[in-house]
């Protein structure tokens, strides 16, 4: 059975069905499939992606799986009142739509990260002082959360931009921002590791700022496992021996992608301009 890890879909429901179809054709009907995050919102199609990702999950046996972005956390926290929607969100449908609990059911039982094959899948990123296993342990703790009693009073305190640097001692609300900021979030940092988040557009902070993208920062502690990510289409497509990042601005005008973990495979749709190119985030 062959792995693949697709990228950012953003509600590019015709995009993700042209995009499976060839893997389907690649791996002759036997593959794993999995997505980095941000299934919703910004594309046309966010009902009819969420609908369809969450029926072939549920159908798959544990062969489809997806990722919580900062996208689908958004979404969550907008069905329960704890955000407000943006001008920019293409959530209407799902919101108004009578299986709509069910659809957000499902969604916030989906993990923060996952480790196969000698891959890490986060959305975002890791933070450089953390290992492979500690990486899914915080993933952990926040899952834990998302799926127990707590998850709409969490959904309610969970935005915010501190602490914004990582430290073992973290404890309450404060280590669970900081864990989901990291995995969903984080894009450019300082080389302490603290992240920034006013530079969303650029592949790399401005002159003088010492920002490096989260993947740079000096001894990185995830430099031993090959990381899998999403969530940066200034950036597109980074393919490196321990390093691949799969937003390739699907509904910006770029391409839905998917690599195929065994060998390094890549398999791409071109998509249309959904969302002006200047406004991608």
């Amino acid at each position: 059975m062959r792995t693949y890890v697709i990228g950012d879909l953003q509600g590019c429901a015709h995009e993700a069905q042209a995009l499976l179809d060839k893997i389907a054709e690649d791996a002759a009907g036997d593959a794993r499939i999995l997505f980095v995050g941000d299934l919703i919102n910004r594309g046309p199609e966010s009902l009819m992606a969420l609908r369809r990702m969450k029926t072939l999950s549920e159908a798959s046996g544990g062969r489809v799986e997806a990722l919580l972005g900062n996208h689908d956390l958004h979404l969550l926290a907008v069905a329960v009142g704890a955000q407000r929607a943006s001008r920019s969100d293409t959530l209407d449908e799902i919101l108004g739509a009578p299986d709509r609990d069910e659809l957000i059911g499902w969604l916030r039982m989906r993990p923060l990260a996952m480790f196969v094959d000698a891959h890490l899948l986060v959305h975002a990123g890791v933070a450089p002082q953390w290992d492979a296993a500690q990486t899914m342990a915080l993933a952990g703790e926040v899952e834990a959360v998302l799926r127990g009693d707590g998850w709409i009073d969490f959904l309610g305190r969970m935005y915010g931009n501190q602490p914004d640097r990582w430290d073992d001692g973290l404890e309450g609300i404060d280590r669970l921002r900081c864990i989901v900021n990291a995995l969903t979030r984080m894009r450019l940092c300082l080389p302490d590791g603290s992240m920034d988040f006013a530079h969303k557009e650029s592949e790399s902070g401005p002159e003088g700022s010492g920002l490096l993208p989260w993947f740079d920062l000096p001894g990185r502690r995830t430099n031993d496992v090959t990381v899998v990510f999403g969530h940066w289409s200034a950036l597109g497509l980074v393919l490196r021996p321990n390093l691949v990042g799969l937003d390739s601005g699907c509904v910006w005008g770029g391409k839905l992608t998917a690599v195929c973990l065994d060998d390094r495979t890549l398999l791409q749709v071109d998509c249309p301009e959904y969302r002006p190119h200047a406004g991608k985030k």
